[in-house]
């Protein structure tokens, strides 16, 4: 009996997270996470607590699914330089695929930026993982000589983060493919 309830709330806490990306915290009301999640007022709280409980838990789920799969590709490359080249890919891809989704992470920190320290937390930690397997992939690729020798791997890992966000950001803007890959091209080029 507990495993259909178990589906139900994977279920309901995958459509808060869409809801949520769309609207932001504080755009969100709480009829309209009922309305998506499929789920009555007392299921939600007894199931996730208040509106912010369920936010941070979605923005948790969010974080970990999306940051997994950056850390994913970047792991499976044959090499450090493909891994960076396939992770700014695989976000170009995502991001043109369905454009008007947002990221839960970034709509976050532009909603909240340091002010609550749960947020700030959660995705400091999702930034210093991806920053640290960017930093350790961009060293295989300069000792392969793949980079340059001067490219300081820590000061190249958060330049790509900030391109992976900014490739988000723009494809919600109306950027197109080509102009995403143009992009990813020149951070790519920066560094050999």
């Amino acid at each position: 009996m507990a495993r259909p309830k178990e589906f139900l709330r994977e279920t309901a806490l995958q459509n808060a997270v869409a809801v949520f990306s769309e609207h932001g915290f504080e755009g969100t009301s709480t009829d309209a996470l009922l309305s998506a999640m499929g789920i009555s007022r007392q299921s939600m709280y007894d199931t996730f607590g208040d509106k912010w409980q369920l936010y941070l838990e979605a923005l948790r789920r969010y974080t970990a699914d999306s940051v997994g799969e950056q850390l994913r590709v970047l792991n499976t490359a044959v090499d450090g330089f493909r891994g960076i080249a396939d992770v700014l890919d695989y976000m170009i891809d995502k991001a043109t695929k369905n454009p008007s989704v947002t990221c839960l992470g970034v709509s976050a920190v532009c909603e909240f930026g340091r002010e609550k320290i749960e947020i700030a937390m959660l995705t400091d930690t999702a930034q210093m993982t991806l920053i640290s397997t960017l930093e350790r992939r961009i060293g295989e690729a300069k000792l392969a000589g793949q980079i340059r020798a001067d490219v300081e791997p820590l000061e190249a890992a958060n330049f790509l983060v900030a391109i992976l966000v900014s490739i988000r950001v723009s494809a919600r803007g109306g950027a197109d493919s080509e102009t995403l890959r143009g992009i990813a091209r020149m951070a790519l080029r920066s560094m050999i």
